[in-house]
C-alpha cells in the first residue's frame, strides 16, 4: 500500500506545471476542452506508469536495501534539479488533430520526466511494481485531467514557477535526508 500512495504523489504531486501539464492545457484551450485530448493524455499516463512498473520489477531485484535507498536519494535530488530548471513549452503552430502525434508526444515527456523517475525509484525501493504502478497511472490520470479542465488558466493564473522551486526545496531536503541515511550517517 504504501507503493501505491507514494508513487501516486509522486507523480501529482512533482508533474505540477511540467512540460507535459502545460501541453495538455494548452491543446486543450485551443480544441475547446475536446476530450480526444484528456483520452490521449489519460492513455499515455497509463501506458507510461505500466513502463515504469516494468522497469521498476526488473530494476528491484538487481538491488540491496541500501542501494534502493540511495536510488530513491538520487531520484529526488533529479526531480529537485528538473523542478528548478525552467519550463519552456511552445505552442503548436497547427490545430494538432492528430491524437496519435498528441499521445506520442505526451508519453514522451511523462516517461522522461522526474515525477515518473521518483515513481519508478518507490516502486524499485518497495519492491512493489503492481501497486506502484497503479498508484502512478492513477496520479498520472488525476495530473492530466488537471491542466484539460485548467485550460490556459493554469499559465495564466497559477504560478507555477515559483510553486515548482518551493517543490524542489523540499524534493532535495527530502533527497540529502535520506542520501545520508543510506550512507548510514543519519539514523
Amino acid at each position: 500500500m504504501p507503493a501505491l500512495f507514494l508513487a501516486f504523489l509522486a507523480v501529482l504531486v512533482l508533474s505540477f506545471g511540467g512540460r507535459d501539464q502545460l501541453l495538455i492545457a494548452q491543446l486543450s484551450a485551443r480544441s475547446g476542452q475536446s476530450t480526444a485530448v484528456l483520452l490521449a493524455g489519460a492513455i499515455s499516463a497509463t501506458v507510461a506508469a505500466g513502463a515504469i512498473a516494468a522497469g521498476g520489477a526488473w530494476m528491484a531485484g538487481m538491488m540491496s536495501p541500501s542501494a534502493r535507498t540511495m536510488f530513491v536519494a538520487l531520484a529526488l535530488g533529479l526531480a529537485a534539479f528538473e523542478l528548478v530548471w525552467p519550463v519552456r513549452v511552445t505552442r503548436p503552430a497547427e490545430p494538432t488533430r492528430s491524437l496519435f502525434a498528441v499521445f506520442l508526444v505526451l508519453l514522451w515527456r511523462q516517461v522522461t520526466d522526474a515525477a515518473r523517475f521518483v515513481a519508478l525509484a518507490v516502486i524499485v525501493a518497495t519492491s512493489a511494481p503492481l501497486p506502484g504502478g497503479i498508484g502512478a497511472a492513477l496520479g498520472g490520470l488525476l495530473a492530466t485531467a488537471l491542466p484539460w479542465a485548467a485550460g490556459d488558466a493554469l499559465e495564466a493564473h497559477v504560478p507555477l514557477r515559483a510553486i515548482r522551486i518551493g517543490l524542489a526545496v523540499l524534493v532535495l531536503i527530502a533527497a540529502i535526508v535520506l542520501g545520508l541515511s543510506a550512507r548510514g550517517l543519519v539514523a
